[in-house]
């Protein structure tokens, strides 16, 4: 097989040999001077190879789905202090909460914003908000075309009875873009009614949460549709949140954050027919190269797998004519010392059949089962943003054991014994607990890059979703300090985390009579059991989060994936940097 490894140097980069999933996420790998590719050969067995020209075959015809390369929406976000009547533009957006309706006696607006605009359009603003029974609650808007303003429209977003949240405002940006693509809105400007009574660091967080929720409330994934509409809208204006260099650093920061939530999306999105642990690996190397000043990559096939005994791994890996790829992106800052070293390790399974365990019957959700590797997603998603924003002080390893568990004649059966990289056994009681075995290798890998904190990622259990249901990842470690540090990011950036228990007692059910352990325990606590088992694999000096995210990486609702936990880690990292 091929090993691909990617250093700094002054020669030119070939390209990826799988076609593109996307031109934003997963175009060819550009030639670049700072990227050398080395590639080193080993030689194959005839039925290997018979293996390899039947999975080459396949990949030309299943399906015969090649998705569109489609750039994501470029949106200009500019923070300006003029009067917000004077704007002009498609939709002047207010965000409201329910104390800003509140009116007086003759029903006109008290509050000052409201009050300005009122007055500009002869108080039919306050006259449609009592005949439209719009309240400001959250989720309700009112987007009107009246006479006496410089904007074509003006619209009302509710906020709730309070905006002190982080989702509050990303929700009033969500609300405005999708205003905007009903309208084919070119231009908008965003103003909160009560933003003068905020502090000046709320008023940065407010800003950068709207630039978020606009940002992804234009996006639409539309790569595999035969037909789709381009968005319109091109600039968005912040008003009344303030002006200056420290706020427009804040919303570049928002928009290099999206761009990796998005191609956390695309990536969650893609069939297993597209993206195949190779195609994932590409879009690694892809991010690589684009950010080659602070990135390098290394990518293992399943021979050097094999020579690290990365049992546990390639016993999942097996079944597959798609081969397994080891993928371990590196973060070094261009300059200055690094104080801290940290790992984000993500699940990577591009199709998961459940092996002989296969998943069958009502709420299996086997045709779901291309998010399995929405771990590694967030993992990738981080590294592309942190290529653009590039923090100092802190080395970052971004890791993912991609491959798919799939049945045939090779894979691995129910009661087969594998050996970790650290000579740990596990007897597989249940072949449909894989991720957690591609895990195990992957936490002793990024323990021996010399890290100090490692938190990963997977979509690992069904029980975390009955216990948290599908809007809140469950988080475990043994660190309070870890804990501290990761939930601080994720009430920066509005992702619901829960701490549950690692409760050792647990851990008797996860003995095996002929092996150092079993891969699954009884049916309650699952989630925790599953925990409790990585902890297995990893070395006690190095502090150790996992995050169980099966619940939130995907809407139902949407039939689209979430992009969660890119930037809680993009947070986290920022808050470890100097």
């Amino acid at each position: 097989m091929v090993a691909i490894f990617v250093a700094y140097a002054s020669s030119l980069a070939s390209t990826p040999r799988h076609p593109p999933l996307s031109s934003s996420a997963f175009a060819k790998l550009r030639s670049t001077p700072f990227l050398r590719l080395s590639l080193a050969v080993t030689p194959l067995c005839s039925l290997i190879k018979g293996n390899r020209m039947a999975h080459a075959l396949a990949r030309s015809t299943l399906g015969l789905t090649h998705p569109l390369q489609i750039e994501p929406p470029k949106i200009s976000f500019t923070a300006k202090a003029i009067d917000l009547v004077e704007w002009e533009g498609d939709i002047l957006a207010v965000g409201v909460t329910e104390k800003d309706l509140v009116k007086d006696e003759n029903s006109k607006f008290q509050n000052s914003i409201l009050k300005q605009l009122d007055s500009h359009l002869g108080g039919l603003l306050a006259e449609a908000s009592l005949e439209e029974d719009f309240t400001g609650k959250a989720g309700q808007s009112m987007v009107l075309r009246l006479p006496g303003l410089g904007s074509k429209r003006v619209g009302l977003f509710g906020l709730g009875q309070s905006a002190s949240t982080t989702a509050a405002y990303r929700s009033l940006g969500e609300a405005v873009a999708s205003a905007a693509k009903a309208a084919r809105a070119n231009n908008v400007a965003i103003v909160h009614a009560s933003s003068e009574g905020l502090s000046a660091d709320s008023k940065l967080n407010s800003a950068s949460a709207i630039t978020f929720g606009a940002v992804l409330g234009i996006y639409e994934d539309n790569r595999f549709k035969s037909e789709s509409k381009k968005p319109t809208l091109h600039s968005v204006d912040i008003l009344g949140l303030g002006t200056g260099p420290e706020l427009e650093k804040k919303l570049k920061y928002a928009e290099d954050v999206c761009s990796g939530i998005i191609l956390g999306k695309e990536l969650v999105n893609a069939p297993a027919n597209v993206l195949t642990p190779g195609v994932l690996a590409e879009a690694a190397l892809k991010i690589a190269s684009t950010y080659s000043d602070v990135l390098s990559a290394t990518i293992l096939d399943a021979e050097q797998c094999k020579e690290l005994k990365m049992g546990s791994y390639l016993g999942v890996a097996a079944a597959s004519t798609n081969p397994p790829h080891f993928i371990h992106l590196r973060y070094r800052p261009t300059s200055g010392p690094v104080k801290t070293k940290l790992a984000l390790v993500g699940k990577g399974l591009t199709f998961d059949s459940g092996g002989y365990n296969i998943k069958t019957g009502p709420g299996c959700s086997i045709e779901l089962m291309k998010i399995d590797m929405a771990g590694s997603a967030a993992v990738l998603g981080a590294a592309k943003a942190l290529g653009q924003i590039k923090p100092a002080g802190v080395e970052v390893h971004f890791i993912a054991a991609a491959c798919e568990n799939m049945i045939s004649g090779t894979g691995m059966r129910p009661g087969d014994i594998v050996t970790a990289s650290n000579g740990k056994t596990i007897e597989v009681n249940n072949t449909d607990a894989e991720g957690r075995l591609t895990l195990a290798d992957a936490l002793v890998y990024a323990c021996n890059q010399g890290v100090e904190k490692i938190v990963d990622l997977a979509t690992l259990t069904g029980a975390c979703v009955v216990a948290l249901g599908p809007s809140v990842a469950g988080i475990f470690t043994p660190s309070d300090d870890l804990a501290k540090e990761v939930l601080s990011a994720s009430e920066i950036t509005g992702e619901k985390l829960w701490r549950l228990p690692l409760e050792e007692s647990y851990w008797e059910s996860m003995k095996s009579g002929v092996a150092d352990m079993v891969n699954t325990g009884s049916r309650q606590g699952g989630a925790i059991t599953a925990a409790l088992f990585l902890k297995q694999f990893v070395d006690k000096k190095v502090q150790w989060m996992h995050i169980d995210l099966a619940g939130p990486v995907w809407n139902d609702k949407k039939k689209t994936a979430t992009g969660f936990g890119v930037a809680t880690l993009v947070e986290w990292v920022l808050k470890n940097s100097s």
